[in-house]
């Protein structure tokens, strides 16, 4: 138990506010100028903006992706856990079409985002500071998720996986930054979840999701080859890391294993 002004660890509390008021400015200035100029601005203008010295920016976090990292995770989760919250709702296909289109209607104002968003799933995750864990993969798994589910009710094609929903999600987000500069930014009130009347879909929206419907008239993708032995998650697509011990893995991680578990308890029984 601390006494006399201290805290547990002997240091005195107006040291520890000050640390998490300066720790608050750090990343309140980072949002806002990762926002508007992406991993490329300098810590020395996080810095200046929070009204402190670059060495109290070090303190908190280790690098400027680090701090990157915490600047984004709370968009990310937010897109993450809303992607999940519908996961089972009814129309799986109108679901995944409104959710992709209003995480590009928020997401396209915010730089920052647009480059966590566009590094997800990369193999280098340092170009935009992405975790290979963390919101990072709980966006990816929420959205294959969808995705599969979206291909089994037969509204989007079944040629495309995981990656290509994410090259074409990364490459709307540049195309509607460049058709909208100028414009005003996003209606914060207007959340991932909002429907059809609330997420209005820009033209390069449009096309990508057009391009992604399940039709008759639709290109027919040549066939990727998959690296040797690749393998990929049972429930969402994404493609598994080489197990070096043990049983090779069969899930991308606890949330898609949960759902395998889940979808087995509630298959009929064969006849």
């Amino acid at each position: 138990m601390s006494g006399g002004g201290r805290e547990a660890d002997g240091r005195p509390a107006a040291v520890r506010a000050d640390a998490r008021r300066n720790r608050a400015l750090v990343l309140q200035a980072a949002r806002s100028a990762f926002e508007e100029r992406g991993l490329g601005v300098p810590l020395g203008e996080i810095a200046r903006r929070a009204g402190v010295g670059p060495g109290t920016v070090y303190r908190h976090f280790p690098s400027k992706e680090a701090l990157f990292r915490a600047a984004v995770r709370d968009r990310l989760r937010l897109f993450a856990d809303t992607a999940a919250d519908v996961a089972d709702a009814e129309d799986p296909g109108g679901v995944f079409f409104r959710f992709l289109a209003s995480v590009v209607r928020l997401a396209a104002p915010d730089r920052a985002l647009c480059e966590a968003l566009s590094a997800a799933g990369e193999d280098v995750p340092a170009v935009a500071g992405a975790a290979p864990d963390g919101p990072d993969l709980e966006f990816r798994t929420a959205l294959g998720i969808l995705l599969v589910r979206a291909q089994q009710a037969g509204a989007v094609r079944k040629d495309v996986d995981l990656e290509d929903v994410r090259v074409l999600l990364a490459g709307c987000l540049a195309m509607e930054r460049r058709r909208s500069a100028g414009r005003g930014p996003a209606d914060p009130e207007a959340g991932p979840e909002a429907g059809p009347a609330a997420v209005p879909v820009g033209r390069m929206t449009a096309l990508m999701l057009d391009g992604l419907r399940a039709g008759r008239n639709v290109t027919e993708l040549p066939t990727a080859a998959r690296k040797r032995n690749e393998t990929r998650c049972r429930v969402c697509g994404t493609a598994l890391r080489p197990a070096r011990t043990g049983r090779p893995a069969r899930y991308c991680g606890g949330a898609c294993r949960q759902k395998a578990h889940r979808a087995r308890g509630t298959a009929p029984p064969a006849p």
